[in-house]
């Protein structure tokens, strides 16, 4: 009879540690669809062709960084699965992709896909979709929404924060000068021209002359000669890589000396400067989040030096006086830290927890600018320092500034 009980005893013990063992595995390993034992399937969208291509160094550096991974053995023994497609920076293309990617492909997430239109084209449609659109590559307000949209999350400022630096600097030391403002007319452009109003404050009425451009246009000529003629002190230049620069040579040929202000994300010297003829880029102010490969101070820093290995190696193609190849190295770090967070556990919902619990520097940032990220707050990168065009690279003055509505 004891013989017996202990028996049932051992067999009950034995059901009760195969389902713990079991328990534990599951806990220990948790998939959605993309990821696996072996790989993470993850989906970008980039304008490889069409009017922002020049955009498109920052998935082939991502492409590269995920291949130094791979050969690293990956991340917790996982490789990356990198499906990078091209929307020519058209938000119907957009869509057609990232259903191909979520619907065809089966990734795990999106990350880094491009272009505030193409954006807020399939925002609805990943959040219906419970599908990551994690690190979006622009700086609209909107990607910060943790309330409405949970599976959206942005990566570098937001254009409003940007635009209220550049105000509280023009109301500082620029008090009562007139302002004329390039747009791009889609949310990118927008979301500036929201931003410095909102800087503004009491006096907006600075703004003599607001000038739109679509991104179908050949150029923004005609744009730069309205603005000219309505005559501001300052000029705001709110355009992407490719308009920037015809704007800046344009402003030159007419030789109009304005006080000119550029988006961060038309800084490339590589792309922007240099085609815009340095002479005729002197001066020009904007803010900047990351070093700039061309700046003399950076050329015996630990961080740009492990940057500039890993683009001779994997990305020797790659133009290493273009700022948007730190750009996508560094999103590429932050999504690393977010699978090295997540572990084992690889849902789409743990990929989203992981990304508003971050708290970390990339030394190819500037000093001081966190990576940082609550699930209150899906804004990782909230700081910025005022840049001068001097010679052929970018001078940082002034201190770190913080572009918040309540700073």
């Amino acid at each position: 009879m004891q013989r017996g009980v202990t028996h049932v005893t051992t067999a009950a013990l034995a059901a009760v540690l195969m389902t713990a063992m079991a328990g534990a595995a599951s806990a220990q390993k948790k998939y959605d669809t993309g990821a696996s034992d072996t790989e993470i399937k993850v989906g970008n969208i980039m304008p490889y062709s069409g009017p922002a291509s020049s955009y498109a160094t920052i998935g082939k550096t991502e492409a590269a960084y995920f291949k130094m991974l791979n050969e690293k053995g990956g991340i917790n023994g996982r490789k990356i699965n990198f499906i990078s497609y091209d929307d020519a920076y058209s938000p119907p293309k957009t869509v057609e992709q990232a259903r191909k990617l979520v619907e065809n492909d089966e990734v795990l997430l999106i990350l880094n896909p491009l272009g505030t239109p193409g954006n807020t084209a399939i925002q609805k449609y990943m959040n219906a979709k419970k599908v990551p659109q994690l690190f979006v590559s622009t700086g609209a307000a909107k990607w910060n929404d943790p309330k409405d949209f949970p599976w959206t999350m942005g990566w570098q400022p937001s254009y409003q924060v940007e635009a209220r630096i550049y105000a509280a600097y023009i109301l500082q030391h620029y008090p009562g000068k007139t302002i004329g403002l390039l747009y791009q007319n889609d949310d990118f452009g927008k979301d500036y021209v929201i931003g410095l109003k909102e800087g503004l404050g009491d006096k907006v009425n600075l703004i003599k002359v607001e000038a739109g451009y679509e991104t179908s246009a050949p150029t923004v000529d005609s744009q730069i000669v309205q603005i000219k003629n309505a005559n501001p002190d300052i000029f705001v230049n709110i355009a992407t890589p490719k308009f920037a620069a015809q704007a800046i040579k344009k402003v030159a040929e007419l030789g109009w000396k304005p006080v000119h202000f550029l988006t961060n994300v038309s800084i490339s010297v590589g792309s922007v400067m240099k085609p815009a003829g340095y002479e005729n880029g002197q001066g020009i102010l904007s803010a900047a989040y990351m070093k700039d490969p061309k700046d003399k101070k950076w050329d015996n820093d630990p961080a740009m030096n492990e940057w500039r290995a890993f683009m001779k190696k994997y990305y020797p193609e790659g133009n290493l006086d273009d700022g948007a190849t730190v750009f996508g190295y560094g999103v590429a770090k932050g999504f690393e830290q977010v699978l090295r967070q997540c572990g084992d556990n690889l849902t789409r919902e743990n990929i989203m927890k992981q990304a508003a619990n971050l708290n970390f520097e990339i030394g190819i940032y500037l000093p001081g600018v966190k990576i940082k990220t609550s699930p209150t707050d899906f804004g990782p990168i909230e700081q910025l320092q005022m840049i001068k065009f001097e010679g052929e690279s970018w001078e940082l003055f002034g201190p770190l500034m913080s572009g918040e509505k309540n700073s």
